[in-house]
């Protein structure tokens, strides 16, 4: 993976308590040209050599794991 930028000047969170997933959105909202999933259920997605945002599937899960 080439390198990216993430910008954190405006952060927005959503999550989805229904489908566990939380929504991170990293500055001006803005459509994502491509994703990359780094670890199962963790996504970036990306536009222009820059992290826009951070999906995480089973969030709950995933911090209340022992």
């Amino acid at each position: 993976m080439e390198k990216v930028a993430i910008s954190l000047k405006k952060i927005d969170l959503d999550y989805d308590e229904e489908a566990d997933v939380l929504y991170i959105s990293l500055g001006k909202p803005r459509e994502a040209k491509d994703s990359v999933e780094v670890e199962d259920g963790v996504t970036y997605r990306i536009a222009d050599n820059e992290v826009i945002g951070i999906t995480i599937i089973d969030f709950k899960a995933r911090t209340l794991k022992k």
